[in-house]
């Protein structure tokens, strides 16, 4: 049984090896003895089995499969059932050993027979569960079929279909309640009496219509336009917020905390433990400003729209979410978010053009400008700061960066101007003394804290709360309102 046991067992069965074995024997005795009769015996030995290989090998079975999971998206550590249909679609007949294949953080694949006991109307139905303790994309999948042939001496295993991929999007942490939000009202908006961008009176006021109160009735305006004219509606405006995702591989990979790739733990996305906690932070903020009914806004460090890699993402280029949806749609798309940048993403295409790319700096150095792109490759850039320049003093800005240097920290310093409050969270590490860089945002106008991977996300966002957080929304309409003011 030993010796059985070393043989393949993706070609025959030891049914199968016993035949071609004895057939051997068979063989070797009528070579031997000189009997014709042991001759026969031998080639029908030796002819069968390999009748029966060609045969699975050809007339394989075809099956349909259809996967489901419930829910089709599962947060990290939570559980999703997987429903599986089999049928046949092809005749053929047995019992056939199937398997789901999984990445190995799963577990063991789960093996089942077919048909099944309860099989119904042709159709197998299985179950089971999975959990995942990290984010990302994962092919569940495929069932592979092993079967024979019906004299069980070969075997086959093949494919069935090609698996599907679980989502598996970055867990929120509840946050606690702080005045970051600024003050609303019981619904989550934030009443106005101006409309965007007001310059004077004209825009806060229309003529008189029949039912208008009199106590509308703006005097100023009336006596400039020579007929009456009341004070517009006030109208109700979502706050709004914004979030820098800093996402470059340079500001997460310095130090001893170590980038991962796909040889892993099956997992192909380039991050680390400090992007880990930021990836959660993201998640967390999005979601307790998001059940605060605000409309959030998601960049990167270069003024992209944050999700325009990420593999998970329903619309990449979206950069503006609001609502139930909006939230669901942010927690897919952090579930493949990854570290990038100029300088891990471009470094093999700039290996393989190095050359015309040192023709091209030769041809620029009398008094041209450097190549194209150098602009948008720095983080920080004035691609980012027109998008918030755009909503300016809306709502709230929020920076989760990495190791910024001291020339990175001063340009993003003006950006705070941009947000009615402006806060950050800097990653750092124990080979890097961050203090000079948070004065530098600090004096900006940041509200800056310093984070590790093991820093308590509550903790972190609990030390923004100091005083002037309350009136943050107040402030951001206090701006705005006086912008509005005639002279």
């Amino acid at each position: 049984m030993a010796l059985m046991d070393r043989l393949p067992k993706h070609l025959f069965t030891n049914r199968g090896w016993g035949l071609l074995a004895a057939g051997a024997v068979s063989l070797g005795c009528a070579y031997v003895m000189g009997r014709r009769d042991l001759l026969t015996l031998a080639v029908l030995l030796l002819l069968l089995p390999l009748v029966a290989l060609a045969g699975v090998r050809v007339l394989k079975p075809k099956f349909q499969v259809y996967r489901e999971f419930n829910p089709s998206t599962v947060e990290t550590s939570g559980t999703t059932t997987v429903r599986l249909a089999v049928a046949r679609s092809s005749f053929s007949t047995g019992h056939v050993i199937m398997e789901e294949q999984l990445p190995p953080r799963f577990g063991e694949p789960p093996a089942f027979r077919f048909p099944a006991r309860s099989a119904s109307g042709g159709t197998s139905r299985y179950e089971y569960h999975l959990r995942s303790g990290k984010r990302g994309q994962f092919r569940i999948g495929p069932v592979t079929a092993e079967f024979s042939d019906p004299f069980g001496l070969s075997l086959r295993r093949h494919a069935i279909d090609d698996g599907d991929i679980l989502t598996v999007t970055p867990a929120a942490v509840e946050l606690p309640v702080t005045g970051l939000a600024g003050a609303r009202g019981n619904d989550g908006v934030t009443a106005t009496r101006i409309r965007a961008n007001p310059s004077d009176d004209d825009i806060m006021t229309r003529e008189y219509r029949h039912g208008d109160p009199m106590r509308r009735v703006h005097w100023a305006a009336t006596a400039r336009h020579g007929q009456l004219m009341v004070r517009q509606e006030e109208s109700v405006t979502t706050p709004e917020a914004t979030l820098i995702l800093d996402q470059r591989f340079a500001a997460f990979a310095a130090g001893g905390n170590s980038v991962f790739g796909s040889h892993d733990e099956d997992s192909d996305l380039v991050t680390n433990a400090n992007f880990e906690w930021m990836v959660t932070a993201a998640i967390s903020i999005a979601a307790h400003l998001a059940e605060r009914s605000y409309s959030l806004r998601l960049l990167d460090a270069f003024g992209s729209p944050a999700f325009h890699r990420s593999r998970s993402a329903p619309d990449p280029e979206m950069e503006e979410f609001a609502g139930v949806g909006g939230l669901q749609a942010i927690a897919e798309s952090l579930a493949a978010v990854e570290l990038g940048g100029p300088r891990h993403n471009r470094l093999e295409h700039q290996r393989t053009e190095h050359s015309s790319e040192r023709n091209q700096i030769s041809q620029h150095k009398e008094g041209s400008p450097g190549p194209a792109g150098t602009e948008a490759d720095s983080p920080f850039n004035d691609r980012l700061m027109d998008k918030l320049s755009a909503h300016r003093l809306r709502g709230p800005l929020l920076a989760l960066v990495g190791n910024l240097t001291h020339a990175e920290a001063r340009t993003l310093a003006p950006a705070a101007g941009y947000g009615a409050n402006a806060f950050a969270l800097v990653m750092t590490d124990a080979s890097r003394n961050n203090e000079e860089v948070l004065e530098i945002l600090r004096l900006a106008g940041w509200k800056a804290a310093a984070v590790t991977s093991k820093t308590q996300l509550t903790a972190a966002w609990s030390a923004f709360d100091a005083g002037g957080i309350v009136a943050a929304a107040d402030a951001a309409m206090d701006v705005r309102r006086g912008a509005a003011v005639p002279r």
